[in-house]
This record gives C-alpha cells, structure tokens and sequence, in this order.
C-alpha cells in the first residue's frame, strides 16, 4: 500500500480530525471485519483500513506521510503484517463499545433530570407577561454530606476488586491472537471505591427531595404549548452533580371574549340592523381597556373592524397584533305594530316591497345546483 491513498481509503478529508477518522474507521471495521464477512477479498480490505488508520491516527506516522516519506520507517512488523500500532482497541470498540485501554473509574456525580411543570395564564398575563412564584418539588444538594453520600466522618474505601481503576480486564483469545478487553467491575459498579458507611440522611445519593420556591419572569407573547427553559433549575443529579434544567409548559385558558389566533385577537359583536344602516360608536372592551369603535353607516353582517395594535405582544420582537372585530348585523323576529308600519314605510320609500331576490356572483339556487348534480357538473 506505499502508493495508496489513506485519506480515500477511509473515506475521509486530508484535513479531518482524529475523531473524524476513528469514527470513519470504526464504521468501516464493523462492515469488513473477518468474522462478519469473510470473503478473501473483504479481508483485504478489512486490512487496507487498518493500516490506513494505524498511520493516521498516530500523529508522528500521518505527519511524516502527509510529507511523503515512509510512515512505517524503523517500526518492526507484527502478527499478519500488521504494524506495531495495531488498533486492537478500536477493533474491540467498534463492536462491543471497549476496548483494550483502560478508562479508568467514573465518578459518581451525574447530571440531574430535566423536569417539566406546566403553568396556567390568563389572556392578559400571556399577552403582556408576567411574574410567578413556582413551587417546585425536587431533588436538592444534601446539606449533611454536601453530596459526597458518605456519613459525616467517613470516606469511600477503595475496591479490593479492581484496585480502584473502576474495571477488570480480561484475556480472550481470537483469530487474531490474544485480546485484552475490559468491563465495568461488579464490585462497584466501576466507580472504583465503595461506600461502607452512607449517608443517613439521603441513603448515599448525595442529595435528598424537598419543595423549593422559585421566581420566575414569564416574558410577553407567550401562548398555549409554549415551553420556557430555566438552565440550572431541574434537580440536583446523584453525588451532587450539576443540576439539570426545567421547562416550563404554557396553558393559556380560554377568554370569556376573545379568541387568540397567533398574535391577533378576534371578538364578534352584535348591532341591531338600524344602527347598521345608519352607523353608530360601540365601547369595546380590550385588553387595554374600554375603548371607542366608530360602526360606519351601511355595515353588512360578518364585516370586519380592525383596532390595529390592540392584539397581543409579539414574542421577542417588537410591536403587537391587532383585534378584529367581526360584526354580526340582528334583524328583529317581532315588531311592535309602530315599528313594522315604519319599516313598511321605509320599504315603499326604497322601493323594496316586493325585493328582486337576484343571486350574489358566484352563488346559485336549489334548484340550480339540483341540475349541475343530475348533469354531473
């Protein structure tokens, strides 16, 4: 392979990085190992990447390549024709997720659960935001042990099993001769110490449950289903770790008059037919408070007034929706004999005693619509 291109061979960019080129590798030695496709050609294949990897993942090798020269000068050949660099470890890590290496033990502090609590607005306080007091229960620092989960006094002992590296090794034999590979030690589930004497006060998880208050701003704009993060405010995480983070979940409950599409807010209101004929002010009540709408003379039903501005706040942005109001026009169902010799009246002034009845553009009668289905139009 002196005249091969390693780069190519792995699939990635002479400029990648080392993970970049583990990870390539590893994808390719799960699809060409021997022991999972064992056709002759496979296996050479298996053995170009490996040796593609053996000089790009050592820097020394991939610097003196990159330059031309011979990576493999001085370093002494081994099992199979494989160099002194062989990646065992990595073959190991591709399919089982360890390898030869030792990793040494974990430690005990993790991360806190994220936790989601779901908090009810009205309108107003969705539209121009708002501050809560949140009661949150929740896993805290155990103030006894400080999180350590040891007995005030005590200390963790060191795993006789392990010796405190957290894992245990062990020999097995394969094709390619004897491989070393490690695995959590039982003893201590690979934290390497054991704790003989825990904490009584929160059992050696090193934190404990308890409600806490907290202060929130809820910001303007916010609507049903939106989830605010509070970075840092979850529970505390097992041995004291770092806490995790906690989302809040916006219900908005439905107004007695409005209803909220987006930003905009929208209300129907009912006029009588003469105050649409002639036009009228109607008092409006908005989120900012009562305000006048001018009704112009000859409102139809389902006409839309439009308060600009008078919506909800935008979230994160400037400005704010606008309320429409959609005007439904009331004919009366029983009239005094006064009132119905008026209106006959204003039927004889208009010419309307006996009205046309014509069709709007774009509508059409029964029985029109009758015959377009009879003739499959």
């Amino acid at each position: 392979m002196a005249n091969s291109d390693y780069y190519a061979t792995l699939g990635v960019r002479r400029d990648a990085s080392q993970d970049e080129i583990k990870k390539a590798y590893r994808r390719l030695a799960r699809e060409l190992h021997p022991d999972v496709n064992p056709d002759p050609t496979t296996q050479e294949r298996f053995k170009e990447i490996t040796q593609a990897y053996e000089v790009l993942s050592d820097p020394n090798k991939r610097q003196m390549y990159d330059l031309g020269a011979d990576p493999f000068q001085g370093a002494s050949a081994g099992a199979g024709g494989f160099g002194a660099g062989f990646p065992f470890s990595d073959i190991m890590d591709a399919f089982f997720g360890t390898g030869g290496g030792s990793r040494g033990p974990r430690s005990r502090a993790r991360r806190g659960r994220n936790a989601t609590i779901r908090v009810e607005l009205d309108l107003k306080e969705s539209a121009f935001g708002t501050t809560r007091e949140l009661h949150v229960d929740t896993a805290v620092l155990c103030e006894v042990c400080s999180g350590a989960g040891t007995a005030p006094g005590t200390h963790p002992d060191t795993c006789d099993m392990c010796n405190g590296r957290g894992e245990i090794q062990q020999v097995t034999r394969s094709f390619l001769g004897q491989v070393m590979t490690s695995r959590p030690c039982p003893q201590c589930s690979g934290f390497g110490s054991i704790i003989r004497h825990p904490c009584q006060e929160c059992a050696g998880d090193g934190r404990v449950r308890t409600r806490r208050t907290i202060k929130v701003r809820i910001p303007a704009g916010v609507e049903d289903g939106t989830h605010i993060q509070l970075a840092g405010e979850g529970e505390i995480g097992p041995g004291g770790g770092p806490p995790g983070d906690l989302f809040l979940e916006i219900v908005e409950r439905p107004h007695e008059i409005f209803e909220r599409r987006g930003d905009d807010l929208h209300c129907t209101v009912q006029i009588p037919m003469t105050a649409a004929a002639l036009g009228t002010s109607l008092t409006i009540e908005t989120l900012d408070g009562p305000e006048e709408v001018d009704v112009r003379p000859g409102t139809q039903s389902g006409q839309v007034i439009t308060m600009y501005g008078r919506g909800v706040q935008r979230l994160s942005e400037s400005g704010r929706g606008d309320l429409l109001i959609h005007v439904n026009v009331e004919t009366p169902m029983r009239l005094e004999p006064a009132q119905e010799e008026l209106l006959r009246e204003l039927a004889k002034l208009r010419g309307e005693e006996r009205p046309p009845g014509k069709f709007a553009p774009g509508q059409q009668g029964f029985f029109s619509r009758l015959r377009d289905a009879f003739n499959g139009r």
